[in-house]
């Protein structure tokens, strides 16, 4: 690549679309933190946890029984008294040995794998249902992409720690403490030599904890970078080809990739500090057992069975050292991951339920706002003491220019936010008492993006009211006119769709978003620019449809066609956040406000067509 070349691509991806970061966090290690991550081991604490640890136990007694017996049997009594019959028992029992150490270290294996994907499970539903249940804002303030890191990405990096981690770290702690127990018994004098180079690998280690563990957040931040971006490009593949904006998308891609490369490079350079340590470690305190250890042996201070033994358990020392090296680099990954988990999880809803919310069994479908102020981020006032008063059963239209604040009040009602001043009401009650889910249940809306889930299209409908029958399926499709091209697919009512609904036209899809708010029967029905995507001849086929349909129902809608709400009860007229005008379409007709406005430019539009 030329440096041309390479300087345009850096070009791009400095100067593309802004990804917000996650925060890197400088904290030292949290035990408080990893005290709550075990909290998700406690359910299986009476189950797989002690079946782990037995395997555990009878594995550690084993591997400390073995040099016991090879140097204090067989070296000092089989070998050195020429006892081949003794001999050939210490065998068959240090062979039974390691054959039950084999098994225990099978079974520890399945038990500490079953128990790590199951606390896992744990884990990505709760973060998940949690995740399902936060408010809207919280979804206006990060990508899609983000959200799918810590779902999948982070949580998986956990995987290693519970599988294996936490079990090996107890196993390791106990091994080390009997191992030095053991040691000293042996020969305090040998033991002190050896292990003179423990305070000095101690303090090395320390100083590289932060430095490691910041590089770690560095890369779970770009992760995320990186996702965004990816989840971003394939959503919006179609706009990029038709742009014609393949290369610099790929370049934009190529510098979040380098820099991913980068930073896990770095985290992995880093991190693979502890294993050649540990091994030099190893090599220096082999060579002080072997120079020293012959000067007790020269001097009659230790025999050659203690001084076997001795080798042994000094070679198992350097294992667990090795092993809690490589743990604690997991312990790190884990613990950024487990930062970017727990944020989530501590995030609260902004809407929040009373303590004894309300629960609506049934509704008649009043709606009333009260001087209803609202902002998104508190800067920008998007309501400005809104008044309205909905009777049951009534259609009301709002319109307006982008902006003015019509998808607010619909996003309102469904108690997506809450007013930051004045109040919603709903048949007379508050809606900040009422129960959401219950409100919800009461509303259906119908947006001017429709999202079509993977699965089939009787799926698709009947996700509006997941126990309706086939049969109540296909009527509401029939009733909103989207029956006849559902039976001109290859499998009907049963033909599979993709995510977003790709092999549908996009007045395909919005009536499959009829069909399904039609079915769930509301009381209150938001129709949202829900027929922007429907050409003219489709929509006179569902308007005479919506007008049984909407009878007996509140309905809200919202409309830069003007043709599709002359016939709604009122017309509210919103600018900037605030009410201009309002009545049927006669009266502001007649009225030649703003609404005569723009009637009159759309009928000036379709007459220069």
């Amino acid at each position: 690549m030329s440096q041309k070349e390479a300087q345009k691509k850096k070009n791009v991806y400095t100067n593309r679309f802004y990804y917000p970061q996650d925060e890197v966090i400088e904290k030292p290690f949290n035990w408080k933190q990893m005290t709550r991550l075990l909290k998700y081991i406690k359910p299986y604490s009476k189950t797989l946890l002690p079946a782990a640890f037995g395997a555990v136990f009878i594995n550690m007694i084993v591997r400390l029984l073995v040099p016991i017996l090879i140097g204090q049997y067989v070296v000092d009594r089989a070998i050195i008294n020429s006892d081949y019959r003794l001999l050939i028992y210490l065998i068959v029992i240090v062979v039974g040995l390691y054959f039950i150490n084999y098994l225990a270290n099978h079974f520890r294996i399945k038990i500490v794998n079953v128990l790590g994907q199951r606390t896992i499970h744990d884990l990505r539903k709760q973060l998940f249902t949690h995740v399902q249940y936060l408010s809207h804002d919280f979804f206006d303030k990060r990508s899609a992409g983000s959200i799918l890191v810590r779902i999948l990405n982070d949580v998986n990096s956990l995987q290693e720690l519970f599988t294996n981690g936490i079990i090996n770290i107890l196993m390791d702690a106990f091994m080390l403490l009997a191992i030095i127990i053991i040691l000293f018994s042996l020969s305090a004098q040998l033991a002190l030599a050896v292990l003179v180079i423990l305070p000095i690998m101690f303090y090395i280690s320390t100083k590289l904890r932060r430095d490691i563990r910041r590089t770690w957040q560095n890369v779970r931040s770009i992760r995320s970078r990186l996702n965004s971006h990816l989840n971003e490009s394939l959503q919006g593949m179609r706009i990029t080809q038709s742009f014609a904006q393949e290369e610099e998308n790929a370049a934009y891609f190529d510098g979040v990739n380098q820099e991913n490369f980068e930073r896990e490079r770095i985290a992995m350079k880093k991190s693979a500090y502890f294993g050649p340590f540990i091994e030099m470690s190893n090599a220096v305190g082999t060579v002080i057992l072997i120079a020293y250890g012959a000067t007790l042996i020269i001097n009659g201070s230790m025999g050659i069975g203690t001084f076997v033994s001795f080798a042994f358990f000094l070679g198992m020392f350097w294992e667990p050292i090795s092993r809690l090296g490589q743990i604690y680099n997991q312990l790190l990954v884990a613990m950024a991951s487990s930062e970017r988990i727990f944020e989530f999880l501590d995030e609260r809803p902004t809407v929040k339920e009373s303590d004894n919310p309300i629960v609506l069994t049934d509704i008649k479908g009043d709606i009333q706002f009260d001087k209803v102020q609202f902002s998104y981020d508190d800067e920008r006032i998007a309501l400005h003491e809104i008044s309205i008063d909905v009777k049951a059963g009534q259609t009301v239209a709002l319109v307006g220019h982008t902006g003015s604040g019509k998808s607010t009040i619909a996003n309102l009602i469904s108690r997506f936010y809450d007013p930051t001043d004045g109040a919603v009401y709903v048949d007379g009650h508050n809606l900040r008492d009422v129960s959401l889910a219950s409100l919800r249940e009461h509303i259906s809306v119908v947006l001017q993006d429709t999202f079509i889930f993977s699965g089939t299209i009787m799926d698709n409908i009947r996700f509006g009211r997941p126990g309706a029958s086939d049969e109540e399926v296909i009527e509401a499709a029939k009733v909103v006119g989207a029956h006849d091209f559902i039976v001109r697919l290859a499998n009907g009512y049963d033909t599979e769709v993709e995510e977003r609904g790709s092999i549908l036209s996009a007045g395909e899809r919005q009536l499959l978003s009829f069909a399904r708010a039609l079915l769930a029967d509301p009381k209150i029905l938001i129709l949202d620019e829900a027929t922007a995507s429907i050409d003219t001849e489709t929509e006179m086929k569902i308007q005479a449809a919506l007008r049984e349909l909407l009878k007996g129902r509140t309905s809200i809608m919202i409309a830069h066609r003007l043709s599709t709400i002359r016939e709604a009860d009122n017309i509210i007229v919103l600018e900037n956040g605030r009410i201009l005008e309002q009545g049927n379409h006669e009266q502001l007709v007649e009225k030649q406000g703003e609404y005569y406005k723009l009637v009159k430019s759309q009928f000036d539009m379709f007459e220069a067509l």
